[in-house]
């Protein structure tokens, strides 16, 4: 039965194959809500309040709202826990990470003519962790049917003696795929005497009875340098614009177990096997903003900002390995290790995220406390991969534009002040970027804190909840059933706040 064709590729190979997915765009389209702790406190919903650099990422036009120039640090600490339950078997997994999530400062210049309009002009840079891959997600169950469906999908219509005679590095991503089901076993031709044969089946003992686990290590940051102008006219109307530069770096580990003791023939075939699959992912990032805030009475002030699509250029690079044991009822074989050594290096290419509009809202009680509301709208659907005209990113957008929806968020936050005392709360909810609302659920979170002005600097401290289901497939086609994953996130942020 064995093979006599051993795959010993070590090194590396340029593939112009595309291998992205839906959850590759949604991985960068969707952001967090990190920075500045004041910021967090509140929910984020600073689009009609300006006054702190975390706020120029809702409203570019908050930075003409400090009358100083000041300087903020923030230090962050980023748990994670994920509840897996996967065919009723209940797991969890956490992961914890500190980073310095934000780092920036503004420069208040005010015009000096008196009788000038336009009060002031302010420039500020300010860079922020827009996402924390850091992650870990366990899944471990028993399910009705094998992973040999994800190979087999691959494998249907791909001829016999490309599989046979073909290196691993000289296939496109889907040829990989089967080929690898093949060379392990786990799927065999179905007229394997054909060299032409084109139909596959599973070889993975029959019985419907298979213990699988799935283990996702992700680690990484999606960063963003804000470069911000601002200017104020007659301290009513404020007006800012904001460009920037984005960088992602993404690295994640996963690996899939299958394990079954259905009732052995004497046929060798595959009772257990490992499919591991290393990604990084990494590149650059071009996006603008810009925003208006009106002083409409002394109370009560509104905002309104656009965001542009974030224009990124990535790059991915893949390696896999698979490992399967055989087995009949006599005995058992020594395991097809497949394991190519090499590291698949993709052609960059464009992702183009969605565009997004804030309203804002907020009422000021004087100088004791505040109330503001924030409200941001993005098409998911508009997610698109370049260039379009590339048949694989064409079905794709395609089908993006079918299931992904338009996404609400909605923000509210408040901060009252007892002296140099601070104290303050938030709340956030966000839809689905899914129309069907399961393979990723809507987000709420809850957040509270408190600053203290110490004359020469400021302190402020936060904590966030926030929590969403999802439930992703594993693989993408073939074998897509995946696991219900609740994922709580806990977040304590400080920030040191001096004016310069």
């Amino acid at each position: 039965m064995k093979k006599l064709i051993y795959l010993l590729c070590i090194g590396l190979t340029f593939n112009v194959a595309l291998s992205q997915e839906i959850p590759d765009a949604i991985r960068y389209a969707q952001d967090n809500l990190n920075g500045t702790a004041r910021f967090r406190a509140m929910g984020g919903a600073f689009g009609a309040l300006g006054g702190d650099l975390s706020s120029l990422n809702v409203n570019p036009a908050g930075s003409a709202i400090f009358s100083n120039n000041q300087l903020a640090i923030t230090l962050s600490n980023f748990g994670t826990k994920n509840n897996s339950d996967y065919f009723g078997t209940k797991t969890e997994a956490s992961n914890n990470s500190f980073d310095l999530n934000q780092a920036g400062a503004v420069f208040v210049f005010k015009n000096q003519n008196q009788s000038s309009d336009w009060k002031k002009f302010s420039l500020s840079i300010n860079y922020e962790n827009a996402n924390n891959f850091d992650n870990s997600v366990f899944s471990a169950g028993k399910n009705s049917k094998s992973v040999a469906g994800y190979f087999l999908s691959y494998a249907q219509g791909v001829q016999l003696n490309v599989l046979e005679n073909s290196n691993y590095g000289e296939l496109d991503n889907g040829g990989q795929q089967a080929f690898l089901g093949y060379q392990g076993y786990v799927i065999n031709p179905r007229n394997p005497d054909n060299a032409n044969n084109t139909l596959y089946d599973s070889n993975v003992t029959p019985g419907g009875n298979y213990f699988q686990e799935n283990s996702v290590y992700s680690n990484g940051y999606n960063g963003k340098l804000s470069f911000n102008a601002a200017t104020s006219y007659k301290d009513k109307i404020f007006i800012g614009i904001n460009l920037n530069s984005h960088f992602a770096d993404f690295v994640k580990s996963s690996s899939f177990y299958e394990y079954n003791n259905n009732a052995l023939t004497t046929n060798y075939t595959v009772n257990s096997l490992r499919f591991d699959n290393n990604l990084y992912t990494y590149g650059t990032g071009f996006s603008f903003q810009i925003g208006t805030i009106a002083k409409v009475t002394k109370e009560i002030r509104l905002g309104l900002a656009y965001e542009s699509p974030t224009w990124y250029t990535l790059n991915d690079e893949l390696s896999q390995k698979l490992v399967a044991v055989s087995q009949n009822n006599v005995d058992q074989l020594s395991p097809d290790v497949i394991d190519p050594n090499l590291i698949n290096y993709y052609a960059p290419y464009e992702l183009n995220t969605p565009s997004k509009f804030t309203g804002s809202f907020a009422y000021i009680f004087g100088k004791t406390g505040l109330i503001s509301i924030d409200y941001s709208v993005k098409d998911y659907s508009s997610t698109k991969f370049q260039p379009q005209n590339d048949p694989y990113f064409r079905n794709l957008n395609t089908e993006m534009n079918n299931i992904l929806a338009s996404s609400g968020e909605f923000r509210i936050g408040a901060e009252y002040k007892i002296k140099a005392l601070s104290l303050r709360g938030g709340y956030r909810f966000e839809q689905s970027p899914y129309k069907n609302k399961t393979t990723i659920g809507d987000l709420t979170s809850f957040s509270g804190g408190f600053g203290y002005n110490f004359g020469s600097f400021k302190l402020d401290l936060a904590y966030s909840n926030t929590q969403r289901d999802s439930k992703e497939g594993f693989f993408t086609q073939g074998f897509t059933d995946g696991a219900q994953i609740n994922t709580i996130n806990n977040n304590v942020s400080m920030t040191l706040l001096f004016e310069l």
